[in-house]
């Protein structure tokens, strides 16, 4: 397995990760990465200009500082002690992220992550997040991250986001006892996919937007179904009903934005023959 050269780096200037530290060693004493540190290590004269910075084995428990530096694009902060990932919520930039081996105890941390538009790849092995399941905890960031190419220097392929979507858990964002923002709780759904969209990516037709699950209606040139031809579930079921519908309908909505000309034609005849047949089943009921 082929390491990042940006994890591997040596820090120069600083302090050496103490050897045989662990997870499950001692609380370390608490080590705040300061604006000195910052330009230091990145050569820079001020914090907004920095675009990428290395603090691997620096013993840092407090990276607030990450706040002010709207320009970092690539961040190594693995074998540290870090706990929560808000501060990086200001990093709109940001496109490779190293945690490995910190002390992110919950993937609720992921939804301080779900606003970066650009970020692709995480490294977030070896924390208490990651639990003992590796299936259930990939599921999960890919379902709250569908974005990244790149997670713990595996590439991620279409067929895992579309699996992630169905089979990953929501995350709640963390409250504002853990944040220390104040904001309301946020869970990982279908909304939160259009949020997350690229910038570049922005208008798409295909993307889910105001109108829902009918954001498709447009380019395929398909009418939605009446309201009244749903069939009445019992509230419990038609919320898991709804859910699940919701999950297939963003995997599908991912997978067609990779799809040309030819592909959507062949989407679009495939769907008019279901409803269709939708519809002729209706008709004998």
């Amino acid at each position: 397995m082929r390491l990042s050269e940006t994890e591997i780096l040596p820090v120069a200037g600083g302090s050496r990760a103490v050897p045989g530290r662990g997870l499950g060693s001692r609380a370390p004493a608490a080590m705040k990465l300061t604006r000195k540190m910052v330009l230091s290590r990145a050569k820079a004269s001020e914090l907004h200009s920095v675009r990428k910075l290395n603090c691997w084995g620096s013993r840092l428990t407090d990276i607030s500082i990450c706040r002010e530096m709207p320009s970092l694009e690539v961040v190594t902060l693995s074998v540290n002690s870090v706990s929560t990932l808000e501060p990086m919520s200001r990093c709109r930039q940001l496109s490779e992220l190293y945690l490995r081996r910190n002390r992110v105890a919950s993937l609720a941390e992921l939804a301080h992550l779900q606003g970066l538009p650009r970020l692709r790849v995480l490294w977030l092995a070896e924390n208490p997040c990651c639990g003992p399941d590796p299936h259930r905890y990939r599921m999960t960031v890919l379902r709250a991250l569908p974005h990244l190419q790149t997670l713990d220097n595996q590439a991620v392929t279409e067929e895992e986001v579309s699996r992630a979507l169905v089979e990953g858990e929501d995350i709640t964002a963390p409250g504002s006892e853990g944040a220390g923002n104040g904001r309301p709780e946020l869970s990982c759904s279908l909304s939160t996919v259009s949020a997350t969209a690229d910038a570049e990516t922005h208008g798409d037709p295909l993307s889910c937007g105001e109108e829902g699950s009918y954001g498709v209606q447009g380019p395929l040139g398909l009418k939605p179904p009446a309201r009244d031809r749903f069939p009445a579930f019992p509230q419990r079921e038609a919320g898991s009903s709804r859910k699940n519908r919701n999950n297939v309908l963003t995997a599908v909505l991912l997978l067609l934005r990779d799809l040309d000309t030819e592909g959507l034609q062949a989407v679009h005849q495939t769907v008019v023959s279901r409803l269709q047949a939708l519809h002729r089943q209706e008709d004998m009921e």
